[in-house]
């Protein structure tokens, strides 16, 4: 399963892979890593039909995670089938919009890995 991670802290892509080490070893899942919005709209636009899932920051300089989300939705046909937004700030209003646009679901940093990978479980097709 194919997952793009977009936030702007660089050093996710090193906490994502060594936290999800044995699922990309075993080729479980595929992690991609965009760190701006504008990036992760290249890397769609490229790659849409691979990326099943995104997990997108929400503030973020440019292009915040929710002008992402609304980029997703308006430009691909068929967007990701799951779009998780990630923010250090849980409050309603983010929320509330964020689920607006269209997405799946809504984590607070830190992220708790238990419970990210407990949710990613459930995503996966049978």
């Amino acid at each position: 399963m194919q997952i793009l991670v977009v936030d702007d802290e660089t050093d996710v892509r090193d906490l994502f892979q060594q936290r999800f080490r044995r699922e990309i070893r075993s080729g479980e899942w595929s992690f991609s890593f965009a760190f701006s919005g504008e990036e992760a709209l290249d890397f769609l636009r490229q790659h849409h039909s691979e990326v099943l899932i995104i997990l997108s920051d929400i503030n973020m300089p440019g292009m915040s995670g929710l002008d992402l989300l609304g980029h997703v939705k308006e430009e691909f046909e068929m967007p990701p089938t799951t779009m998780m937004m990630i923010t250090a700030y849980g409050d309603d209003d983010s929320h509330r919009k964020a689920l607006a646009l269209g997405a799946h679901d809504f984590l607070s940093k830190p992220v708790d890995f238990a419970v990210l990978k407990e949710k990613l479980a459930h995503l996966r097709p049978a």
